[in-house]
């Protein structure tokens, strides 16, 4: 569970709340058919500018925002030191039965790779694939949430010159003036609410997390063209620690 996250979601949406409660009552701000033309019309709108399937992916990875499944760095530097001593005191070969083991699928396919003889440049280019099209699926999920940041206050502006032209419409009665206005201001509001307290920090964080995995898939690959080569365990740790900030390098030696 992303902590941050969640602290964050409690805080705005907190806060948010407090102060409309404060200010009179939260009846006052809740309004079906704004959230119709806001939430109904961004959906659409997104479904209309991706395929459907895209904007299914995109619904996915979601949880990718509240839980985090990448590997702590150091216990990837871990294990790559305790592989690197064994590969050089029984051979590569000896790996395979750590193969099974391994949780990390990404880890498992570069160790398999490597026991089953690849040239170092070979595995490199398997494995360089594979992240590249993973960044492409990354970035599409935090692009579709973008761009429903971008399509939400702007179906807000429409709802309100929906609400403003049924007000005008209806000046002689003064019992539908209300309604109408409150359509005409609670759809910005939503579409505000939606934009910058939902869809633009969901595809922030989701673009944080592919550089977090990337780069953890990026030392895994290092790790694994090193264990091929047959480097020596401080020399292949140290290329792993180099992708780690100074204060966070601990040394397994």
């Amino acid at each position: 569970m992303d902590l941050a996250t969640i602290l964050g979601i409690v805080s705005a949406f907190g806060l948010v709340i407090i102060a409309i409660v404060m200010g009179g009552g939260l009846m006052l701000f809740i309004n079906i058919p704004s959230l119709m033309i806001v939430v109904g019309g961004t959906l659409g709108a997104t479904m209309i500018n991706y395929p459907l399937k895209d904007v299914l992916g995109a619904i996915a990875v979601v949880k990718n925002a509240f839980f985090s499944n990448i590997s702590p760095v150091e216990v990837i530097v871990r294990q790559f030191v305790e592989f690197g001593g064994k590969a050089r005191r029984e051979g590569i070969l000896a790996l395979e039965a750590d193969v099974r083991s391994v949780e990390d699928d990404f880890l498992g396919k570069g160790l398999q790779l490597s026991v089953d003889g690849l040239e170092p440049q070979a595995i490199e280019t398997i494995m360089d694939t594979e992240v590249e099209y993973l960044r492409g699926r990354h970035q599409a999920g935090a692009e579709i949430f973008s761009t429903m940041g971008t399509f939400a206050p702007a179906l807000g502006m429409i709802g309100t010159l929906i609400g403003l032209v049924q007000m005008l419409q209806n000046m002689d009665d003064p019992n539908a003036i209300g309604p109408s206005m409150a359509v005409a201001l609670l759809t910005t509001f939503y579409g505000s609410v939606l934009a910058n307290l939902v869809y633009m920090p969901i595809a922030g964080k989701l673009r944080i997390r592919s550089k977090e995995e990337t780069l953890v898939k990026e030392m895994v690959i290092q790790g694994v063209i090193s264990l091929t080569k047959g480097e020596n365990p401080r020399i292949l740790e140290q290329k792993m620690l180099a992708f780690m900030p100074p204060k966070e390098r601990k040394s397994n030696f």
